[in-house]
């Protein structure tokens, strides 16, 4: 048995920090300056790169570099098997769902172009050269797998629960980070109709991992102090992945409604939707969200149809519509309103003085 400090330091010394700290890779609120900034605390910087063309994948990269000679992750969505997309097999049409935000206030732009191609995301992102490539909501195959290996670049699969983690394991994955359903943003589930039977808290599911599996394990889900941080290395994460934690923090630049939200929530108050994307998130109940829950609501489209569609009505007249996605997970009422790196750096600084 490895203590929390044995396996901490394994850790870092393998990727390079000097505090077991990663940057989540929220898409849409990763800019390089902060992921510059939690590695300048010791910590991995982190990009979600979902919605990049491999012209932005390569953008992002060039300029952390700029910024930082520390680790980096970038993250891929593993797209979901051929079909009519994901989410609750009693999704609406997108009709049903148009005419929805229509009485919302809202006037859809025509039609964007295309979505990135995964297959040149990746491309991008083995180019690009960070530290570890991360993948949610399925595992990488095995041509994949062996190209990072071969550039020297290690593969960290999102898990939320222990058959996904063993199955990433058997895979290739040189890391599993297992998240609980307390984090914010999308549920990583393998099986996108499984999301809201899939929650299990990240305290329950981290020595669970621990235990089955021989890679590190990395913690995610409410982090948000060095109380948790140091609760999660003692039972048996090697390192801990911070999102909501950083939200205010002023390199990230959320939109000030958002940012303003955030203060003072309470873990109850953030709530589970599909409401943005198709997919299960963990989010502010916005009025928008709110919309979705009344009960003449339809059910949201399935994934990627309802982030299509809340993407033209943003691009419009979005009325109603949320012009962001106030993602939240239950810890993000403790997030500060300080620099990054001050967060990071005070997070591993209380836990250390935790640890034995």
């Amino acid at each position: 048995m490895t203590t929390a400090r044995e396996r901490a330091g394994d850790f870092c010394t393998r990727y390079g920090l000097t505090a077991p700290v990663l940057g989540a890779p929220m898409a849409g609120a990763c800019p390089p300056e902060l992921a510059a900034a939690v590695a300048g605390a010791g910590g991995m910087g982190a990009a979600g790169v979902v919605n990049d063309s491999p012209e932005k994948i390569a953008g992002w990269a060039a300029r952390y570099r700029e910024l930082s000679g520390g680790p980096f992750q970038l993250n891929l969505w593993v797209p979901d098997a051929p079909g009519p997309g994901s989410g609750p097999g009693t999704a609406s049409g997108t009709a049903e769902v148009a005419g929805f935000l229509d009485s919302l206030g809202g006037h859809a732009a025509p039609p964007a172009g295309s979505a990135p191609d995964f297959e040149a995301q990746c491309a991008a992102a083995l180019a690009a050269r960070p530290t570890a490539v991360s993948s949610i909501m399925g595992v990488f195959d095995d041509t994949y797998v062996a190209a990072l290996h071969d550039a020297g670049i290690a593969w960290f699969a999102c898990a939320t629960t222990l058959a996904e983690a063993l199955a990433a394991q058997r895979a290739g994955a040189d890391v599993v980070v297992a998240q609980g359903m307390e984090a914010g943003g999308h549920r990583g589930t393998t099986d996108p109709d499984a999301a809201e039977r899939t929650t299990v808290g990240l305290f329950a599911l981290v020595p669970q991992l621990a235990d089955a599996l021989s890679v590190p394990v990395v913690a995610a889900g409410a982090v948000a102090d060095g109380r948790s941080l140091a609760a999660a290395l003692t039972l048996g994460a090697s390192a801990v992945q911070v999102g909501s934690a950083l939200l205010r923090a002023p390199e990230t630049g959320i939109d000030a409604g958002w940012a303003a939200a955030l203060e003072g929530l309470a873990p109850e108050d953030t709530v589970p939707t599909r409401a943005y994307t198709g997919r299960l998130a963990r989010a502010i109940p916005t009025a928008y969200v709110r919309a979705w829950a009344e009960p003449d609501a339809p059910v949201p489209a399935r994934y990627p149809q309802q982030r299509r569609l809340v993407a033209r009505y943003r691009a419009g007249e979005p009325g109603a519509v949320d012009r962001v996605n106030h993602w939240a997970g239950q810890a993000a009422g403790r997030a500060g309103a300080e620099p990054a790196w001050e967060i990071v750096a005070r997070m591993w600084r209380d836990a250390d003085a935790l640890l034995p």
